[in-house]
């Protein structure tokens, strides 16, 4: 039998015993263990055969209730309702947005506008990257501009990996800056009954700051490609056009702008209206998904609901419920208390030295496991050292940056690099080598995450009580 076959296997087999080896050493009770091992199963699952990872998940669900680690009231308590019904509200709208080209057309303006110099086309489009991963989130963000930038790779016949890896960086880096740029955002608002605007205050200009860091970052290590660009374009002298070939429909585009700036202006202004209305906190922001979701399948007329099946990721959504609920059983069972305990002990409760090995802890999950896997994992250990007396608030904001700046590690370190990934693949024919990536990724993390936790660390006398 071919040895890299039984590679993963052994792998598996070895993580799992040595945890439980190493759980029983520290006297974890046995349903500590066993959902510990379960949860392990999910994620070790997930990272080597990703393309089975909701077997994985149905998998640890159906083990955790044969074994009465959890009942089927918990499952429907932890697996995040109130999460997914926000995902499925936002890829509603967003499905709709795309489907009109109003992306291609806006991104089409601007660098049309731009023309044929690199440094600042680039600058554009990273910036552009950056900007629309805050507003409408990382995985759609990464779509078109990505799109456009392989477009542009393929007319001057360069290199399209250090293009991609700029747009994926600052994809990465914007995706942070709000509520809705990001899955684990949206998980970080409702579990810290944070609002929009909070993100706006607290989150906003360091995400700015860290992209103001990593353009010239950027420019930097890819200089010579960077260089590539701005021969070819100057022996080529021509426009770049990149999306002329698409129609755009006035009447499609206006009501576009209108649905997008209304969201947009509802998700800033959830607070007021929550409290103009007399509503629980986020019920407005979880609303506003729902609203503009409905909105879209109504303007989608006889194809709502091919519509609504095609746009929303049901595969990913049925996953993050799976996985929410294998990590409340960690939380059922008491073993988020005994980590946040051991965390506690390092860092002997003083909040800076916590507040650090918080985040390294999160941004290596992060860049190793995934950020959703990551953020959804420590989530209930941070409630947990709320309860023991940790004021909690400058955490929830290391957990967001964590999560979303050390994606840019490595391939795995976020769902827009997967995406990438398959679009250069199916493009070019391409794969990225993992050091490839992890050369410039360490770099351009490892600067931003320690910016990040600088200003939050400032911030923290001015940060509410």
């Amino acid at each position: 039998m071919d040895l890299e076959v039984l590679k993963k296997p052994a792998a598996f087999l070895a993580i799992l015993a040595v945890t439980a080896f190493w759980l029983s050493g520290i006297h974890f009770s046995t349903p500590q263990i066993l959902s510990t091992l379960v949860f392990l199963i999910v994620i070790c699952g997930t990272l080597f055969y990703w393309q089975f990872r909701l077997s994985f998940a149905f998998g640890g669900l159906a083990i955790l209730l044969a074994t009465n680690l959890i009942d089927v009231s918990h499952i429907v308590e932890f697996a995040g309702l109130d999460i997914i019904l926000f995902l499925v509200g936002m890829m509603t709208l967003i499905g709709y947005l795309e489907e009109r080209h109003f992306f291609e057309y806006l991104v089409a303006r601007v660098v049309d506008g731009v023309g044929e110099r690199p440094y600042l086309l680039m600058a554009v489009l990273m910036g552009m990257a950056s900007f629309f991963a805050a507003l409408v989130d990382e995985v759609t963000s990464i779509l078109f501009m990505l799109s456009t930038m392989f477009h542009i790779t393929k007319r001057y016949k360069v290199n399209p990996i250090p293009f991609l890896l700029m747009i994926v960086f600052t994809t990465n880096i914007g995706s942070s800056a709000t509520a809705v740029g990001n899955p684990i955002g949206v998980m970080i608002a409702l579990r810290a009954h944070l609002t929009f605007a909070d993100f706006l205050r607290w989150a906003s200009p360091i995400s700015v700051l860290c992209l103001g860091i990593t353009i010239p970052i950027c420019f930097f290590l890819f200089r010579n490609s960077l260089k590539d660009l701005g021969k070819k374009m100057k022996a080529e002298k021509g426009s770049l056009e990149e999306t002329r070939h698409i129609a755009f429909k006035k009447s499609e585009i206006r009501t576009c702008w209108i649905l997008f700036l209304a969201t947009v202006a509802c998700l800033i202004l959830h607070a007021k209206l929550e409290h103009l209305l007399g509503l629980e906190k986020n019920s407005m922001l979880l609303g506003t998904a729902l609203g503009a979701g409905a909105i879209s399948i109504l303007l989608s007329g006889a194809t709502a609901r091919d519509f609504f099946m095609r746009r929303v990721d049901w595969w990913t959504l049925t996953f993050f419920m799976s996985l929410f609920a294998s990590v409340g059983t960690l939380k059922y069972v008491g073993v988020t208390e005994r980590i946040a305990a051991g965390m506690l002990a390092v860092g002997h409760q003083d909040p800076t030295s916590l507040l650090i090995l918080f985040t390294s802890a999160i941004s290596l999950l992060t860049g190793f496991m995934d950020n959703v896997l990551a953020v959804a994992t420590f989530i209930p250990i941070l409630l947990e050292l709320k309860e023991a007396g940790i004021y909690t608030f400058p955490f929830w904001w290391g957990m967001l940056f964590g999560g979303t700046l050390y994606g840019n590690l490595t391939v795995i370190g976020s769902t827009a690099n997967i995406v990438a990934m398959g679009m250069l693949e199916k493009e070019f024919k391409l794969h990225i080598k993992f050091m490839e990536w992890l050369k410039p990724g360490i770099i351009v993390s490892t600067l931003t995450i320690a910016v990040a936790l600088w200003l939050i660390h400032l911030q923290i006398p001015l940060m509410p009580r």
